[in-house]
């Protein structure tokens, strides 16, 4: 095959020929979102407004919302782009994304909505020692944020530039720099109002875009999901093998280690991811947070099994080796798909590139101004206002701080997406599902459900698990050491796994109680009664 033949180069001809059409719905859905911020920027007037939209948000909206936020980079471009080079073992990270809403649903989304009123700080700081906990939990919600929003920044380096033709590697650079820019506009001006209105726009967005997809690759082969199952197979080079597992998760025994981690990590995160856990916060009552997780549960699962035809249609349609010459991780899979349903060659080609492109590109902007909003409101509101100010901070203060900390924080992922650029953005995302359930699950649940819990075993779960995680991400095949590593001309890795979880959740579990167990401290078993009354009731709660 001639390299003029690659879709990596088709779309970026494509992209070059329409020019203007591409940049005119870039265009639109970024002003669009953008006057969205700028109204509930207006209507943004205290904390309550900035961290928890005024508790406004139905169940249905909050719903959306939530899907909003977890429909993410790694949903849309890392899970087609997964399935559409390993078949069957790329569909688990559908299966491990969607399960996971079950344990945030049974076990945290209603207690935890009675209980806190910002942060997840706000829950352990009830019953323990606020300044240690706080400074604890701030910490860990802005790691795990920094990590999910290495994926975000990935994804929207890779989209644009396909869709621009850029391929210079600070052209890329530049590209993310912007993401940074925007989320941080996002978060400053709108706060969690403003953010809210975006993901539910995003939502709908995204479902239709999926839907339009789906549709299409279906209408190509007939409906005979079979014939789309065979021609997948055959085009991979790997045959029956692609439909079954083992593909990238079977080889040898680490694979396999590799492939219980991955799912320990993505069933277990979703329930101590920071930016979903705020979500619970912006709605009037528990009945509402679990009415909202139920909503989100539908949705997702109904975009996730659309993922399939994504996938398997990209398998399909187009060569791996031509979707790994557009990106290594195959994380142009879907826009890739999008160009050859349209028709290579025609301008309905590049309408659907572009408009699918600009779905996705609204999906990763939406989804990294939660992340920002989730680790700004900890800084401003755990560390600032509760740690350095002593709980003497004004609302002022605190929104203030709030703002300068979106800033670092934008600062310190526009950097480290640059870095992430080639890497796939579902796999990045599996890393902060392990981080969150190794560092912010074991706390969230030992202090909801255990009566002895102590500030000590909060202490050394959410350390121990951030440490033992982080520790071992930074010494695996992720960072150096294989071909598709964050520095793949460096290896320092002696870790065999992509993914921590085996070993760092059951770390920060055990941590917990061990912490719990030898400290000298008496639990408050008073705070603790309150505690039990109010997550299970909803008495007293904000």
């Amino acid at each position: 095959m001639s390299p003029a033949t690659h879709p990596a180069l088709l779309a970026a001809g494509e992209a070059s020929e329409h020019r203007t059409l591409i940049v005119t719905l870039f265009a639109v859905f970024v002003v669009a979102t953008l006057v969205i911020t700028v109204w509930a920027g207006r209507q943004t007037r205290d904390a309550a407004d900035f961290y928890a939209g005024g508790r406004q948000f139905t169940g249905f909206q909050n719903g959306l919302a939530v899907s909003g936020d977890y429909m993410s980079a790694a949903s849309f471009l890392g899970i087609a782009g997964a399935i559409a080079l390993f078949g069957y073992d790329g569909f688990l990270y559908s299966i491990g994304f969607l399960v996971a809403w079950l344990v945030a649903l049974l076990l945290v989304a209603e207690p935890l909505r009675n209980s806190g009123r910002y942060t997840m700080g706000d829950v352990l700081a009830y019953r323990m020692r606020q300044r240690p906990v706080r400074t604890a939990a701030g910490a860990s919600t802005i790691v795990v944020s920094i990590f999910y929003l290495l994926a975000q920044m990935a994804g929207a380096g890779v989209l644009v530039s396909l869709l621009l033709g850029i391929t210079s590697d600070l052209g890329k650079i530049g590209i993310v720099a912007l993401v940074g820019v925007l989320m941080i506009f996002y978060v400053t001006i709108g706060g969690m109002k403003g953010t809210t209105w975006v993901q539910m726009v995003k939502a709908v967005l995204l479902m239709i875009g999926a839907l339009l997809l789906t549709f299409l690759v279906l209408l190509k082969f007939h409906f005979d999901v079979s014939d789309l199952l065979g021609r997948a197979a055959d085009n991979s080079g790997k045959g029956s093998a692609f439909l079954e597992p083992g593909l990238k998760y079977g080889a040898t025994g680490t694979t396999k280690l590799d492939f219980l981690s991955l799912g320990l990590a993505l069933v277990l995160g979703t329930a101590g991811l920071p930016h979903i856990l705020i979500r619970f916060y912006t709605v009037p009552t528990a009945k509402a947070a679990r009415k909202s997780v139920i909503w989100a549960i539908g949705l997702i699962g109904v975009f996730y099994l659309m993922t399939l035809a994504l996938g398997f249609g990209a398998a399909a349609l187009i060569k791996p080796d031509e979707i790994i010459a557009s990106n290594k991780a195959g994380n142009t899979a879907a826009p890739l798909l999008a160009l050859h349903l349209g028709g290579v060659d025609s301008t309905a080609g590049a309408v659907l590139l572009a408009t699918i492109s600009a779905v996705a590109f609204a999906t990763i902007l939406a989804v990294v101004a939660g992340l920002t909003l989730a680790s700004s409101s900890s800084f401003a509101h755990d560390i600032y206002a509760n740690v350095i100010k002593k709980g003497q901070a004004t609302e002022r203060q605190e929104l203030g701080a709030a703002r300068w900390a979106t800033v670092g924080i934008g600062a310190v992922s526009i950097v480290l997406g640059a870095l992430a650029r080639d890497l796939n953005v579902a796999g990045l995302v599996a890393l902060a599902f392990a981080v969150a359930a190794s560092a912010n699950l074991p706390t969230i649940l030992y202090s909801l459900f255990w009566k002895r819990f102590t500030t000590s075993g909060a202490l050394w779960s959410i350390y121990g698990g951030l440490v033992t995680a982080v520790g071992l991400v930074l010494f695996s095949p992720v960072v150096s050491g294989s071909p598709t590593s964050m520095f793949p001309g460096a290896d320092f890795h002696w870790f065999p796994l992509e993914n921590p979880g085996i070993v760092s959740i059951p770390v920060g579990f055990l941590l917990g109680a061990l912490g719990t167990l030898f400290s000298k401290e008496a639990p408050d078993s008073g705070k603790y009664a309150e505690l039990e009354v109010r997550s299970l009731t909803g008495t007293g709660a904000h």
